[in-house]
Protein backbone atom coordinates (compact mmCIF):
# COMPACT_ATOMS: atom_id res chain seq x y z
CA UNK A 1 0.00 0.00 0.00
CA UNK A 2 2.76 2.44 0.88
CA UNK A 3 4.57 1.71 -2.39
CA UNK A 4 1.36 2.19 -4.44
CA UNK A 5 0.59 5.51 -2.71
CA UNK A 6 4.14 6.71 -3.28
CA UNK A 7 3.91 5.93 -7.01
CA UNK A 8 0.60 7.79 -7.30
CA UNK A 9 2.05 10.85 -5.56
CA UNK A 10 5.18 10.74 -7.73
CA UNK A 11 3.10 10.53 -10.92
CA UNK A 12 0.94 13.45 -9.83
CA UNK A 13 4.03 15.52 -8.93
CA UNK A 14 5.59 14.81 -12.33
CA UNK A 15 2.38 15.82 -14.12
CA UNK A 16 2.12 19.08 -12.22
CA UNK A 17 5.79 19.83 -12.94
CA UNK A 18 5.23 19.27 -16.67
CA UNK A 19 2.25 21.64 -16.66
CA UNK A 20 4.24 24.32 -14.84
CA UNK A 21 7.19 23.99 -17.23
CA UNK A 22 4.88 24.23 -20.23
CA UNK A 23 3.28 27.38 -18.86
CA UNK A 24 6.59 29.07 -18.18
CA UNK A 25 8.25 28.03 -21.40
CA UNK A 26 5.44 28.64 -23.85
CA UNK A 27 2.37 30.31 -22.38
CA UNK A 28 4.14 33.30 -20.83
CA UNK A 29 6.72 33.52 -23.58
CA UNK A 30 4.37 33.88 -26.53
CA UNK A 31 1.61 31.31 -26.16
CA UNK A 32 -0.86 30.39 -28.89
CA UNK A 33 -0.23 33.67 -30.73
CA UNK A 34 3.50 32.95 -31.08
CA UNK A 35 5.05 32.21 -34.47
CA UNK A 36 7.10 29.12 -35.21
CA UNK A 37 10.31 30.91 -34.16
CA UNK A 38 11.54 29.50 -30.88
CA UNK A 39 14.04 31.34 -28.68
CA UNK A 40 15.59 29.71 -25.62
CA UNK A 41 16.44 31.94 -22.67
CA UNK A 42 19.00 30.11 -20.51
CA UNK A 43 19.31 31.83 -17.14
CA UNK A 44 21.88 31.15 -14.45
CA UNK A 45 19.21 31.23 -11.73
CA UNK A 46 15.70 32.43 -11.02
CA UNK A 47 16.38 32.42 -7.28
CA UNK A 48 17.35 36.08 -7.55
CA UNK A 49 14.97 39.04 -8.06
CA UNK A 50 17.31 40.58 -10.64
CA UNK A 51 16.95 37.62 -13.01
CA UNK A 52 13.21 37.41 -12.37
CA UNK A 53 12.93 41.00 -13.62
CA UNK A 54 15.18 40.17 -16.58
CA UNK A 55 12.96 37.19 -17.40
CA UNK A 56 9.81 39.30 -17.20
CA UNK A 57 11.27 41.87 -19.59
CA UNK A 58 12.13 39.08 -22.02
CA UNK A 59 8.64 37.59 -21.77
CA UNK A 60 7.03 40.94 -22.56
CA UNK A 61 9.28 41.44 -25.59
CA UNK A 62 8.59 37.91 -26.86
CA UNK A 63 4.86 38.53 -26.56
CA UNK A 64 5.16 41.75 -28.57
CA UNK A 65 7.25 40.00 -31.23
CA UNK A 66 4.92 36.99 -31.26
CA UNK A 67 7.74 34.49 -30.81
CA UNK A 68 7.94 31.47 -28.54
CA UNK A 69 10.24 31.93 -25.55
CA UNK A 70 11.38 28.82 -23.70
CA UNK A 71 12.94 29.67 -20.34
CA UNK A 72 15.34 27.32 -18.58
CA UNK A 73 16.84 27.83 -15.11
CA UNK A 74 20.27 26.32 -14.40
CA UNK A 75 19.96 26.98 -10.65
CA UNK A 76 23.57 28.21 -10.64
CA UNK A 77 24.93 24.86 -11.83
CA UNK A 78 27.28 24.91 -14.84
CA UNK A 79 26.70 21.26 -15.74
CA UNK A 80 22.93 21.74 -15.70
CA UNK A 81 23.26 24.76 -17.98
CA UNK A 82 25.50 22.84 -20.39
CA UNK A 83 22.82 20.15 -20.67
CA UNK A 84 20.10 22.76 -21.19
CA UNK A 85 22.10 24.40 -23.99
CA UNK A 86 22.73 21.00 -25.60
CA UNK A 87 18.98 20.35 -25.51
CA UNK A 88 18.39 23.71 -27.17
CA UNK A 89 20.80 22.76 -29.95
CA UNK A 90 18.90 19.54 -30.63
CA UNK A 91 15.48 21.21 -30.74
CA UNK A 92 13.92 23.49 -33.33
CA UNK A 93 15.60 26.51 -31.75
CA UNK A 94 16.19 29.59 -33.89
CA UNK A 95 18.23 31.60 -31.35
CA UNK A 96 19.54 31.29 -27.80
CA UNK A 97 19.95 33.96 -25.14
CA UNK A 98 22.36 32.90 -22.42
CA UNK A 99 23.16 34.30 -19.01
CA UNK A 100 26.04 31.98 -18.11
CA UNK A 101 26.51 30.46 -14.68
CA UNK A 102 30.24 30.51 -15.41
CA UNK A 103 31.60 32.62 -18.26
CA UNK A 104 34.38 30.10 -18.97
CA UNK A 105 32.47 26.85 -18.45
CA UNK A 106 29.67 27.87 -20.85
CA UNK A 107 32.03 28.24 -23.83
CA UNK A 108 31.90 24.63 -25.05
CA UNK A 109 28.10 24.39 -25.14
CA UNK A 110 27.76 27.87 -26.66
CA UNK A 111 30.32 27.11 -29.38
CA UNK A 112 28.35 23.98 -30.27
CA UNK A 113 25.27 26.16 -30.79
CA UNK A 114 27.20 28.62 -32.93
CA UNK A 115 28.66 25.77 -35.01
CA UNK A 116 25.10 24.53 -35.57
CA UNK A 117 24.22 27.94 -37.04
CA UNK A 118 22.18 29.12 -34.04
CA UNK A 119 22.89 32.74 -33.07
CA UNK A 120 23.68 33.21 -29.39
CA UNK A 121 23.05 36.46 -27.51
CA UNK A 122 24.75 36.99 -24.16
CA UNK A 123 22.79 38.87 -21.52
CA UNK A 124 24.26 40.50 -18.39
CA UNK A 125 27.34 38.23 -18.57
CA UNK A 126 29.59 37.34 -21.49
CA UNK A 127 30.88 33.91 -22.52
CA UNK A 128 34.66 33.72 -22.65
CA UNK A 129 36.13 31.89 -25.64
CA UNK A 130 33.01 32.18 -27.80
CA UNK A 131 32.06 34.66 -30.54
CA UNK A 132 28.59 35.79 -29.51
CA UNK A 133 26.24 37.39 -32.02
CA UNK A 134 25.77 40.16 -29.46
CA UNK A 135 26.18 40.96 -25.77
CA UNK A 136 23.62 43.02 -23.88
CA UNK A 137 25.13 44.11 -20.60
CA UNK A 138 25.67 46.93 -18.18
CA UNK A 139 29.11 48.49 -17.90
CA UNK A 140 30.00 46.59 -14.76
CA UNK A 141 33.52 48.01 -14.48
CA UNK A 142 32.18 51.57 -14.53
CA UNK A 143 29.50 50.53 -12.06
CA UNK A 144 32.13 49.13 -9.70
CA UNK A 145 33.96 52.45 -9.81
CA UNK A 146 30.72 54.28 -9.02
CA UNK A 147 30.16 51.95 -6.07
CA UNK A 148 33.63 52.75 -4.73
CA UNK A 149 32.96 56.47 -5.05
CA UNK A 150 29.61 56.31 -3.25
CA UNK A 151 31.01 54.13 -0.46
CA UNK A 152 34.03 56.40 0.05
CA UNK A 153 31.76 59.43 0.17
CA UNK A 154 29.59 57.82 2.84
CA UNK A 155 32.69 56.81 4.85
CA UNK A 156 34.23 60.27 4.71
CA UNK A 157 37.19 58.93 2.75
CA UNK A 158 38.59 56.80 5.58
CA UNK A 159 38.05 53.48 7.32
CA UNK A 160 38.12 49.74 6.55
CA UNK A 161 35.95 47.80 4.10
CA UNK A 162 34.65 44.28 3.52
CA UNK A 163 34.17 43.31 -0.14
CA UNK A 164 31.59 40.58 -0.87
CA UNK A 165 32.17 38.93 -4.24
CA UNK A 166 29.65 37.21 -6.50
CA UNK A 167 29.79 33.83 -8.23
CA UNK A 168 33.39 33.01 -9.04
CA UNK A 169 33.99 32.77 -12.78
CA UNK A 170 31.22 35.15 -13.85
CA UNK A 171 32.14 38.20 -15.88
CA UNK A 172 29.75 40.33 -13.79
CA UNK A 173 31.58 39.53 -10.57
CA UNK A 174 35.00 39.95 -12.14
CA UNK A 175 34.16 43.29 -13.76
CA UNK A 176 32.36 44.78 -10.75
CA UNK A 177 35.20 43.72 -8.51
CA UNK A 178 37.80 45.16 -10.89
CA UNK A 179 35.96 48.48 -11.10
CA UNK A 180 35.56 48.67 -7.33
CA UNK A 181 39.22 47.92 -6.67
CA UNK A 182 40.27 50.52 -9.24
CA UNK A 183 37.90 53.10 -7.77
CA UNK A 184 38.80 52.57 -4.12
CA UNK A 185 42.50 53.17 -4.86
CA UNK A 186 41.64 56.86 -5.25
CA UNK A 187 40.96 56.95 -1.49
CA UNK A 188 44.21 56.12 0.37
CA UNK A 189 42.46 56.47 3.72
CA UNK A 190 40.33 53.40 2.98
CA UNK A 191 41.62 49.83 3.30
CA UNK A 192 39.90 46.68 2.06
CA UNK A 193 40.50 44.31 4.98
CA UNK A 194 38.52 41.28 3.75
CA UNK A 195 37.29 39.93 0.44
CA UNK A 196 35.24 36.75 0.09
CA UNK A 197 32.64 35.24 -2.22
CA UNK A 198 29.02 34.92 -1.14
CA UNK A 199 27.80 33.71 -4.56
CA UNK A 200 25.37 36.59 -5.19
CA UNK A 201 23.16 34.99 -2.53
CA UNK A 202 21.46 36.70 0.44
CA UNK A 203 21.66 33.77 2.87
CA UNK A 204 25.30 33.09 1.98
CA UNK A 205 26.12 36.77 2.50
CA UNK A 206 24.53 36.70 5.95
CA UNK A 207 26.81 33.82 6.98
CA UNK A 208 29.94 35.19 5.30
CA UNK A 209 29.48 38.69 6.73
CA UNK A 210 28.81 37.33 10.22
CA UNK A 211 32.11 35.45 10.11
CA UNK A 212 34.08 38.34 8.60
CA UNK A 213 32.76 40.77 11.22
CA UNK A 214 34.11 38.53 14.00
CA UNK A 215 37.58 38.77 12.46
CA UNK A 216 37.21 42.46 11.55
CA UNK A 217 34.93 44.08 14.16
CA UNK A 218 36.00 47.63 13.34
CA UNK A 219 34.92 47.79 9.69
CA UNK A 220 33.07 50.93 8.65
CA UNK A 221 32.13 50.04 5.09
CA UNK A 222 30.96 47.11 2.98
CA UNK A 223 30.61 46.66 -0.77
CA UNK A 224 28.53 43.79 -2.13
CA UNK A 225 28.58 42.98 -5.83
CA UNK A 226 24.80 42.66 -5.88
CA UNK A 227 21.85 43.81 -3.78
CA UNK A 228 21.00 40.32 -2.55
CA UNK A 229 24.39 40.04 -0.84
CA UNK A 230 24.09 43.61 0.44
CA UNK A 231 20.77 42.72 2.07
CA UNK A 232 22.29 39.62 3.66
CA UNK A 233 25.14 41.76 4.99
CA UNK A 234 22.63 44.25 6.40
CA UNK A 235 20.99 41.41 8.33
CA UNK A 236 24.37 40.42 9.76
CA UNK A 237 25.19 44.03 10.68
CA UNK A 238 21.90 44.64 12.44
CA UNK A 239 21.76 48.15 13.96
CA UNK A 240 25.21 49.00 12.55
CA UNK A 241 23.89 49.06 8.97
CA UNK A 242 23.51 52.64 7.83
CA UNK A 243 24.86 54.02 11.11
CA UNK A 244 28.43 52.94 11.92
CA UNK A 245 28.80 50.81 8.78
CA UNK A 246 27.97 52.08 5.29
CA UNK A 247 26.77 49.45 2.80
CA UNK A 248 26.70 49.76 -0.99
CA UNK A 249 25.11 47.19 -3.32
CA UNK A 250 24.67 46.68 -7.04
CA UNK A 251 21.62 45.98 -9.28
CA UNK A 252 18.88 48.36 -8.13
CA UNK A 253 16.38 45.65 -7.20
CA UNK A 254 13.08 46.46 -5.52
CA UNK A 255 14.37 45.23 -2.14
CA UNK A 256 17.59 47.18 -2.59
CA UNK A 257 15.71 50.40 -3.27
CA UNK A 258 13.52 49.77 -0.22
CA UNK A 259 16.67 49.39 1.91
CA UNK A 260 17.91 52.78 0.66
CA UNK A 261 14.59 54.32 1.70
CA UNK A 262 14.95 52.64 5.11
CA UNK A 263 18.47 54.04 5.51
CA UNK A 264 20.26 50.69 5.88
CA UNK A 265 21.73 50.77 2.35
CA UNK A 266 23.71 53.87 1.36
CA UNK A 267 23.57 53.28 -2.39
CA UNK A 268 23.06 50.73 -5.13
CA UNK A 269 24.33 50.82 -8.68
CA UNK A 270 21.09 50.37 -10.57
CA UNK A 271 20.95 48.22 -13.64
CA UNK A 272 17.82 47.83 -15.70
CA UNK A 273 17.21 44.07 -15.72
CA UNK A 274 13.84 44.22 -17.50
CA UNK A 275 15.45 46.31 -20.24
CA UNK A 276 18.31 43.81 -20.53
CA UNK A 277 15.79 41.00 -21.11
CA UNK A 278 13.77 43.06 -23.57
CA UNK A 279 16.78 44.08 -25.65
CA UNK A 280 18.14 40.53 -25.69
CA UNK A 281 14.90 39.19 -27.19
CA UNK A 282 14.73 42.02 -29.72
CA UNK A 283 18.30 41.27 -30.83
CA UNK A 284 17.53 37.54 -31.07
CA UNK A 285 14.53 38.26 -33.30
CA UNK A 286 16.70 40.43 -35.57
CA UNK A 287 19.36 37.72 -35.72
CA UNK A 288 16.75 35.12 -36.70
CA UNK A 289 15.68 37.38 -39.56
CA UNK A 290 19.28 37.72 -40.74
CA UNK A 291 19.53 41.39 -39.83
CA UNK A 292 22.81 42.97 -38.75
CA UNK A 293 22.98 43.49 -34.99
CA UNK A 294 25.43 45.33 -32.76
CA UNK A 295 28.18 43.22 -31.19
CA UNK A 296 27.80 45.05 -27.89
CA UNK A 297 24.69 46.79 -26.58
CA UNK A 298 25.46 48.72 -23.37
CA UNK A 299 22.72 49.55 -20.88
CA UNK A 300 23.32 52.51 -18.59
CA UNK A 301 23.92 52.05 -14.87
CA UNK A 302 23.13 54.78 -12.35
CA UNK A 303 24.13 55.32 -8.72
CA UNK A 304 20.95 55.43 -6.63
CA UNK A 305 21.06 57.08 -3.20
CA UNK A 306 18.49 58.52 -0.83
CA UNK A 307 18.49 61.74 -2.89
CA UNK A 308 17.21 60.10 -6.10
CA UNK A 309 15.68 56.79 -4.99
CA UNK A 310 12.21 58.20 -5.63
CA UNK A 311 13.00 58.30 -9.35
CA UNK A 312 13.63 54.54 -9.39
CA UNK A 313 11.36 52.97 -6.77
CA UNK A 314 8.10 51.67 -8.14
Amino acid sequence: MKSSSFLKVAALTATVAMILVGTTACGRGGGAEASGDKIVLALSTLNNPFFVELRDGAIAAAKDAKVQLNIVDAQNDSATQANQLATAASGNTKAVIVNPVDSDAAASAVNALIKAGIPVIGVDRTVNGATLASLVASDNVAGGRQAASELAKAMGGKGSVIHLQGVSGTSASRDRGTGFEEGIKAFPGITVVAKQTANFDRAAALDVTTNLLQANPGVTGLFAENDEMALGAIQALGGKAGTSVSVVGFDGTTDGLAAIKAGTLVATIAQQPAKLGKLAVELAVKAIKGKTIEKTVPVEVVAVTKSNVGDFAK
